[in-house]
């Protein structure tokens, strides 16, 4: 082999070649290894000898240097395991590969070429001239400049390095897909084909017990290598036919204690399997004729089985007790990995499926919603406190809100799904956004205190909140915002622009820093667009935070009428959130349309003794003309006769009286200057006081209080 370094002192290869020089005889790798038996040559084959040595002539490092044409430059790889390996200068480096590798790895070559990043760590076989195989670590370096090409590094993957490689890979990750394909790319070194096959409830993040019940459900988790498989195959993600499923579990619970087992030859496999289907799903190819079966279990009482592990082997290489020993020490090393990005998988199914019940449902007849939520990682440590919601009030009003809780993960979500409720419940009640945002404040201030916020290491201090109610008769929206970035309004006309909205420090701040919380009034006619949102789809380093909200103004303004909301929501999030988004991104858009001018009707009366009649001749006109039904007319006369009443009778000023046709019934509000509040209590059969109450409890399907800047509003819902 020619072992001529590159003219570059400074590249990668002579780097990696001059060490090697120190510790590795001239002589090569022929005089260094001597002559083998066939036991200690298998053991050199397969690239995990039973008992390696710590001697010089075990080095298990090697390079290869390449053109842009991948062709070798210059090798060292004169360590006695690298024996047969033909890396001879101007050949091709794919000769050295297996067929079924060769665009796979060629793809890598060529991509570390064009981008200059280092592909680090595969785990790949390489062919011998005698037909068989090599497992090593194999990473692919660009060249030092001025020089051009590549330096791929080779690793023999000798038992205690593989070992403790293989453990360090397969902890780093908590997605339980790349935990699989980690632990059977760890696998490969024993065989020609791995697979990681999981009970259907691991791989799903839910429990598993020792004993389970009913029919036995695998799935596949991972493969190795990559290649194209024969039809009939199962690939990742598929589940194996139930008969596979049933043979392999009995296989590895034998006298209910989970043990490994090795099935030798095709002969045995075709008797064990049986059937041709379960042959074609289970067995990789021709070739593979012997598997081993390593059960991923957890310790306890029961034992329990996560899944099984398979190793598939050519005829020609059957596995020895020291590799058994070997599959089963580094399954049982891993198995707990799996058991935890089960865990995982169970947590972030939770946390989304709370993010995904905060978000809006539908709009109704007077608005129309939509909204995405795009969180910033996969996993559950990038779900973070990002929330919006819409909903119904029951005077006929829509809320909608938006927060950013501080954090990531099940305690921004716990505090998320508290805040929202709470925002929820108070808004029902008839308060105002401003006064909601003060108890949201003294809510956040109260969860951050010694025992249940900083001791948890958590602190939800800092977090924002914004909230809207659009009235559909006025057309107006009274917003305030604790913090939070003001929304944009794009006019029916097309203009678009952020509301002008007075900063605030946020929920939860300093008693020196907190301040007022204001509530802006705005007209929205019918036609405008509301898009409330949280900071991920707007920030980014390159732009200032001005910018990108005008950014986002220009985009949402392209928004047509006839657009369907979901979808022009969907397109105005992948238009502004970056390519690798640092955030979670949330936007609510809301299309107002309100209620038509014929289905409504005010009227201002002063109060005095005959205002009760003149409001009952003004209803009783217009339930004409909107051609009620009689029961419905007499009902709402009633109704609004005993509301006005009971606002003569305990408030000054003028009384406002409102009629909302709806889609579902006749909403009754009648307003006034007082700042009692109606209740509804049990009385004596001779007491007068409360009847009236009582007789609107009974007429309508629901009612209310809401609070204004001048006094309150009663408000009341009548079936149609």
């Amino acid at each position: 082999m020619d072992s001529t370094p590159s003219p570059s002192s400074s590249s990668p290869y002579s780097l990696v070649s001059s060490a090697l020089g120190r510790y590795i005889p001239r002589g090569g790798a022929a005089a260094a290894a001597g002559p083998a038996d066939t036991q200690g040559d298998r053991a050199t084959r397969q690239g995990v000898p039973d008992n390696p040595a710590a001697g010089p002539q075990d080095q298990i490092l090697g390079v290869v240097n390449l053109d842009r044409d991948l062709r070798i430059t210059g090798c060292n790889v004169d360590a006695p395991v690298f024996a047969g390996l033909d890396a001879v200068v101007g050949s091709p480096f794919v000769d050295l590969l297996p067929p079924g590798d060769v665009p796979t790895v060629t793809r890598r070559l060529r991509q570390v070429l064009s981008t200059g990043e280092a592909h680090v760590a595969r785990i790949q076989r390489l062919r011998r001239a005698d037909g068989s195989e090599l497992v090593v670590s194999l990473s692919i370096l660009p060249a030092a400049v001025p020089q051009e090409g590549l330096t791929v590094s080779l690793i023999a993957m000798a038992r205690r390095l593989h070992l403790y490689a293989a453990e360090t890979a397969i902890g780093t990750s908590l997605d339980i897909g790349e935990t699989a394909q980690s632990l059977a790319e760890s696998l490969l070194a024993w065989g020609d084909v791995a697979a990681v096959d999981l009970d259907f409830a691991v791989w799903t993040g839910e429990g598993v017990t020792g004993q389970p019940q009913g029919r036995i459900r695998l799935r596949r988790a991972a493969l190795v290598p990559d290649r194209a498989w024969p039809d009939g195959y199962v690939t990742p993600g598929d589940d194996l036919p139930s008969d596979a499923s049933r043979l392999l579990a009995q296989a590895v619970r034998r006298d209910d204690a989970p043990q490994a087992i090795v099935i030798p030859d095709r002969e045995a496999v075709e008797r064990v399997l049986g059937s041709p289907r379960v042959m074609r799903a289970l067995v990789p190819g021709d070739r593979s004729a012997g598997v081993a079966c390593i059960p991923l279990v957890l310790d306890g009482t029961p034992p329990v089985v996560l899944g099984v592990a398979e190793v598939w082997r050519r005829a020609d290489c059957p596995f020895r007790d020291s590799e058994l020993f070997d599959l089963q020490e580094l399954v049982a090393r891993t198995a707990h990995h799996v058991d935890l990005a089960r865990q995982h998988q169970r947590e972030h199914k939770q946390v989304l499926a709370l993010q995904r019940r905060l978000l809006p449902r539908t709009g109704g007849d007077t608005i129309e919603i939509a909204s995405v939520y795009q969180p910033a990682t996969p996993d559950s440590a990038g779900v973070g406190g990002d929330w919006v919601n819409s909903f119904p009030l029951p005077d006929g009003r829509t809320a909608l809100v938006v927060g950013d809780v501080v954090g990531h993960g099940l305690g921004a979500a716990a505090t998320m799904g508290q805040l929202s409720m709470e925002a929820r419940a108070l808004l029902s009640a008839g308060l105002a956004p401003d006064e909601v945002l003060e108890h949201l404040d003294k809510t956040v201030t109260l969860l951050d205190d010694a025992e249940s916020g900083l001791t948890a290491g958590y602190s939800a201090l800092g977090s924002t909140c914004c909230i809207a109610l659009y009235d559909p008769v006025s057309h107006r929206v009274a917003l305030s915002s604790a913090g939070h970035l003001p929304p944009v309004l794009v006019s029916p006309d097309g203009h678009a622009g952020p509301l002008a909205v007075r900063p605030h420090p946020g929920l939860g701040a300093e008693f020196a820093l907190r301040e007022p919380f204001d509530v802006h009034m705005f007209g929205a006619p019918p036609g405008s667009l509301l898009a409330l949102y949280t900071d991920g789809l707007v920030e980014d380093p390159a732009v200032s935070i001005d910018e990108g909200i005008g950014r986002l103004a220009e985009t949402v303004s392209t928004v047509h009428p006839w657009d369907a909301l979901q979808q022009a929501a969907r397109h105005v999030v992948s238009a502004l959130a970056p390519a690798h988004q640092r955030d979670d991104v949330s936007l609510l858009l809301a299309r107002m349309i309100g209620y038509r001018k014929g289905d409504t009707a005010t009227w201002r009366l002063p109060a005095r003794d005959d205002a009760p009649a003149r409001a009952r001749a003004q209803v009783c006109a217009l339930l004409r003309k909107w051609r009620t039904r009689d029961d419905t007319r007499d009902n709402v006369l009633l109704l609004v006769s005993e509301l006005v009443t009971n606002a003569v009778r305990f408030a000054t000023g003028p009384i406002t009286v409102r009629l909302i046709r709806a889609g579902r019934g006749l909403l009754c509000e009648v307003g006034d200057t007082g700042n009692g509040r109606p209740r509804l209590r049990r009385g004596g059969l001779l007491d007068d006081g409360g009847r009236g109450l009582h007789i609107v409890h009974r007429l309508t399907t629901r009612w209310g209080v809401r609070w204004t800047d001048t006094g309150k509003v009663v408000w009341a819902e009548v079936a149609r």
